[in-house]
This record gives C-alpha cells, sequence and structure tokens, in this order.
C-alpha cells in the first residue's frame, strides 16, 4: 500500500513519463487540460489549443505556454 503522498505522486509522475513515451512511439497524440484549456501534443512534442466555435466546429491553434 502507498505510505505517504510523496510516493504517489513518484508513481503518478512515472506513469505519466511512460505513457507519454508509449504515445510519442506510435506516433500517437496526448489530450489534456492545462490552465482551464484542452491542449493535444502531437509526437514530435508540438502543442495545440483545441476550441470549439458555436456551431460546434473543433479548431486548432498552435499554444505557446
Amino acid at each position: 500500500m502507498i505510505e505517504n503522498r510523496e510516493q504517489l505522486q513518484e508513481i503518478l509522475k512515472k506513469a505519466n513519463q511512460h505513457a507519454r513515451k508509449q504515445a510519442k512511439e506510435l506516433g500517437a497524440s496526448i489530450y489534456y487540460i492545462k490552465n482551464n484549456k484542452r491542449i493535444r501534443e502531437d509526437a514530435e512534442g508540438n502543442k495545440f489549443e483545441i476550441t470549439f466555435d458555436a456551431a460546434g466546429k473543433r479548431q486548432e491553434y498552435e499554444y505557446h505556454e
């Protein structure tokens, strides 16, 4: 069983790194939310903000932190 918060954070960090590595190897994108924005990060590390217009059409814009 997990003994403390720091151990849990380390496990989650390793899981995140593993998922990113697998996605990159497969050429897949990773999707997540950061600063209340939907982000898609492609296998090359390029980041795009995903938005939807009033008609529900998906749009992507280059994302800069």
